[in-house]
């Protein structure tokens, strides 16, 4: 187990790196050809998610067909949606409204699957969304399009972890990466179209640090819950704000106020806290996949 979860803190890591790749574009590169190129370089990570016996073609295919689109929309709106806001927001202002995820999970999960959710788990919810409040400061400074991205992604996030909740324990590995290739891939690559710039070499070399960091992650993870329970491995993802906050620092020249920190504390521990209330209450994390 404790491979698995350092596994799952170096499959993080990769994530934020990745993440770092593109915001070092600046803007430079309209999203959803960074999302294309990104998703292009991400299927190199495909023969490793594959299994012996699967075949490539089940990248398309799944089991129950309307939720494999709904999680290759949802991950294109995602994917499109985090690059627009890690370009606009510094680094640990865009986790933390990304990491509404899980109270997301917890809303949707009332709606959709009927689940009963607890005192507890309703408090985290309220204490997530005054942590929101505190990091927006509606009212007393500027809102931009990436506070709105950030919050979708978390938003279509949960959307897809519902999806895969829904699809039960038995889809395809290679299905369920593919999903989350597949949608970035088809919806940036229609939507640049009409806007293409073609790349220089140092944008080049963000790209594929871009696609090919997150790829490296998406096998990290695979191996990570191979070793040791999602339960055990979802908290990690948390690992992630430390290292915004170590690179938007060092790279970017991010600084963040006390209203906004303690904003950013107030999500994050609401966020985990319903991570790990999932695991009392639900029964979930023993069938969920983490790909």
């Amino acid at each position: 187990m404790f491979k698995g979860v350092l596994l799952g803190f170096a499959c993080y890591a990769a994530y934020a790196i990745s993440d770092a790749f593109v915001k070092s574009l600046h803007g430079t590169l309209p999203a959803f050809e960074a999302v294309f190129f990104g998703a292009v370089l991400m299927l190199s990570a495909l023969p490793f998610i594959r299994r012996p016996g699967d075949r490539y073609v089940e990248v398309f295919h799944a089991r129950k067909p309307s939720l494999w689109w709904i999680r290759a929309i949802t991950g294109a709106i995602c994917n499109i949606a985090a690059v627009i806001a890690f370009t606009a927001l510094p680094m640990a202002e865009a986790f933390a409204l990304i990491f509404l995820l899980p109270i997301f999970v917890t809303l949707l999960s009332v709606i959709f699957l009927k689940e009963h959710v607890g005192w507890r788990r309703w408090s985290a919810v309220i204490v997530g969304f005054i942590g929101v409040l505190v990091v927006l400061r509606p009212g007393f400074r500027v809102l931009g399009v990436g506070h709105f991205a950030a919050m979708t992604c978390g938003l279509s996030g949960a959307v897809s972890v519902v999806a895969l909740r829904m699809a039960g324990p038995h889809e395809k590995r290679i299905s369920l990466y593919g999903a989350g290739v597949i949608g970035p891939l088809a919806a940036g690559g229609v939507l640049m179209l009409s806007n293409f710039v073609w790349p220089n070499l140092h944008q080049w070399f963000l790209l594929a640090g871009y696609g090919l960091m997150a790829g490296l992650a998406g096998v990290l993870l695979m191996l990570a819950t191979h070793h040791a329970p999602a339960n055990r491995v979802a908290p990690t993802q948390y690992s992630q704000m430390l290292w915004a906050i170590f690179f938007g620092y060092w790279l970017f020249g991010d600084h963040l106020d006390w209203p906004m920190l303690i904003g950013i504390v107030l999500i994050l521990g609401s966020g985990l806290f319903t991570l790990l209330r999932e695991e009392q209450v639900t029964g979930w994390w023993k069938r969920a996949r983490m790909v």
